[in-house]
């Protein structure tokens, strides 16, 4: 299988963690692939994504399979199932539920990240910027009171948050979330034990 990822993105992070989790890891080549907004990757659009979106998984029968969670929920189920993503029951719904969250906050920390980094600085929209940087701060403020997150086994919503929190450090370092959230601050610290953690942490940027 081959992974067109991005080493910065913190969807593809999530997938290499789960692949080392899930035993996966020497079965997957990472292809870095280049994808920016108002700049053309036509190869890659008729190829791989017509959406232009990392990461994405090519099997060897040159099927794709987007979205780093259904690439996610492919790996857990191709590695016997149940192992980070449950089979069924409340819990299937909850780790699902928490996962769109955390992945809802990576989008809208993206959006930030371009606003500031690739819109025309005469064009910055403050309101949009300080409206999607606030969704991914809200949903901090729900996980430090996820108790099931905080403090359950491995699963996809774990891996989700500790994927948020490592882009905050890498985008956002002056934010201040671990002295705003203690109790993200000490999870982190406890993920960043795990050698998936610890091994897919971004490059300095």
């Amino acid at each position: 299988m081959k992974l067109s990822f991005s080493p910065a993105s913190p969807f593809a992070r999530k997938l290499r963690i789960a692949a080392i989790e899930l035993g996966l890891i020497d079965r997957i080549e990472f292809v870095s692939a280049t994808v920016v907004p108002g700049q053309a990757n036509d190869d890659y659009m008729r190829d791989v994504n017509p959406l232009k979106k990392l990461p994405a998984l090519i099997l060897d029968n040159g099927e794709v399979i987007v979205d780093s969670f259904v690439i996610a929920e492919y790996l857990d189920d191709l590695a016997g199932g149940g192992k980070l993503m449950p089979a069924s029951g409340p819990e299937k719904w909850r780790v699902k539920s928490d996962h769109s969250l955390l992945q809802g906050m990576l989008d809208s920390m993206l959006l930030c990240r371009y606003e500031k980094m690739v819109r025309p600085k005469e064009l910055f929209w403050q309101g949009w910027y300080d409206d999607h940087w606030n969704r991914a701060w809200s949903g901090m403020a729900r996980f430090e009171k996820a108790d099931k997150v905080l403090n359950g086994q491995l699963d996809l919503a774990q891996i989700g948050l500790v994927c948020v929190l490592g882009y905050a450090d890498f985008r956002f370092p002056d934010c201040g979330w671990r002295e705003a959230y203690p109790k993200l601050a000490a999870f982190n610290e406890k993920m960043l034990e795990r050698q998936s953690v610890k091994v897919s942490v971004p490059p300095p940027a």
